[in-house]
Order: structure tokens, then C-alpha cells, then sequence
């Protein structure tokens, strides 16, 4: 695992090494002068849960969609397809976020034929949370202003017919464990079109600490506490109802 994630890391560092050679050469081979900038493609929830190389192709001069969420940027593309009838852009809405960083595990099927399998690395099942999940987290984060304890209360109850107390705070917990860990990505991001309130530019934006403890022992202590509460509750209320 250590040696395929450093060979990820190489692979996307080179990607903006690569990037910006075009950018220089380009008008050189057109015989002009001056060069081009790079425009990055990272978005805010890669940014929040730290799921990019430092200095890989996130990094560039620009980056129009930094401060967009993923369920945001796919509504956009969705919204330009059909107002200017390109229905490419539905189908990269639709595709399975991926790095491309690792081949496919196979190039043989398990009939001895060629494996269609576009992608054998997916974002959300490396990241262990969706992108539904971090725009909810990035939101109340930034927005509300939320900690690891008032964000679980919220989302206890907004997801409360999906998940159960303790998944949401496994969840939460998850999340906030790598924001920490990462945080010190997002203050080398590149700028960004500043587009809504939860953008986590940290050099504008986002003033916040860069080096935090990521296993939050206070915090996640209360979380604890919380869903033993709810747990407990959940048990009067059963028996209450068979008594009754």
C-alpha cells in the first residue's frame, strides 16, 4: 500500500510538471512570445478531506472550480448541458469520480476475455464517504461554522432515516480525522474563483489553523457520550412501547 500510494504521488506530480511544460512550449511552437497559464481542476470537497497530492495537478496558476463543491459542479454541468445542448457534459457528470492514478487490477476478465472495467480506483471508495457526504460537511464546517460535536448533532437528525447515531458519528469522526491530518494542503491551494461561502481557501478565505490534533480526543469523546444518550433513549422509548 505505502509503495503504490508513493507511485500515485510521483505519477501525479508529474502530471503538473507536464502541464506546465505545455504551457511554456506552446507559444514557442507557434512563434510567439510569453507563455500560458495553467488552469487547476481540483474542487472544494478533494480539498476538505485532503484527497490530492501535495503539488500534484491540484496545483496551477487558476483553478476556476476550486471553490465549488462536487454535487455543485455536477448541477452546473447538468444545467449547461441542457441550456446549450452539449450532452458531453452529462456524460462527465455521470462518470464514476476517479484519480486514474492506478491501472486496472486486471486486463483479463474472469472468462479468460478482455476486463471492460474502465476504472479499478474510484474516489469515494478510497475516501470511505461520498461526495454527498462532504458537501454536507464542507457546508457546516465553513457555513455554520460546525466542530466535530455541533456538526454530529446536526447531522444526526438530517440523516436521521438513513443512518443510525452511531454511523453519523463514525462518519463525522472520519471526516474530521483527515481534515486534520490534510489541513496543511489547503494552504497551498491554488486561488480560486471565489464561488460560495464554503470555499476553504486558506490563504482568503478560510483563516484557520493549519496543524490540529487529529484524533480530537475532547471532542470525540463528547460524540461518545452523545450516541451512548441516544442509544440509551432509544431503549426507554422501546420498552415504553411494549409496556404500553
Amino acid at each position: 500500500m505505502q509503495e503504490d500510494l508513493a507511485l500515485q504521488n510521483i505519477q501525479a506530480r508529474l502530471r503538473m510538471v507536464t502541464a506546465y511544460l505545455f504551457a511554456q512550449l506552446l507559444p514557442w511552437t507557434r512563434s510567439r512570445v510569453g507563455f500560458l497559464l495553467v488552469l487547476g481542476s481540483a474542487n472544494v470537497d478533494e480539498g476538505l478531506r485532503g484527497y490530492m497530492t501535495k503539488y500534484d495537478c491540484s496545483s496551477a496558476d487558476l483553478n476556476p472550480i476550486g471553490a465549488i463543491s462536487k454535487g455543485d459542479l455536477k448541477r452546473m454541468l447538468m444545467w449547461a448541458s441542457d441550456r446549450y445542448g452539449h450532452d458531453v457534459l452529462k456524460e462527465i457528470a455521470g462518470a464514476p469520480p476517479t484519480a486514474e492514478l492506478r491501472p486496472n487490477a486486471s486486463a483479463i476478465g474472469e472468462d479468460g476475455g478482455p476486463n471492460d472495467a474502465e476504472h479499478s480506483q474510484l474516489d469515494e471508495e478510497e475516501m470511505g464517504m461520498t461526495y454527498e457526504e462532504l458537501g454536507w460537511f464542507g457546508r457546516l464546517r465553513k457555513i455554520a461554522r460546525c466542530g466535530p460535536v455541533s456538526m454530529y448533532r446536526k447531522l444526526v437528525y438530517v440523516w436521521k432515516e438513513t443512518c443510525t447515531p452511531a454511523q453519523v458519528a463514525d462518519k463525522v469522526k472520519k471526516f474530521f480525522y483527515y481534515y486534520g491530518v490534510n489541513r496543511h494542503k489547503m494552504c497551498t491551494l491554488t486561488p480560486s474563483y471565489h464561488a460560495e461561502a464554503y470555499s476553504p481557501d486558506d490563504n482568503r478565505f478560510d483563516l484557520r489553523p493549519f496543524l490540529y490534533n487529529a484524533k480530537w480526543p475532547r471532542q470525540f469523546a463528547t460524540i461518545d457520550k452523545l450516541v451512548e444518550a441516544h442509544r440509551a433513549q432509544q431503549q426507554q422509548n422501546d420498552c415504553e412501547k411494549k409496556e404500553s
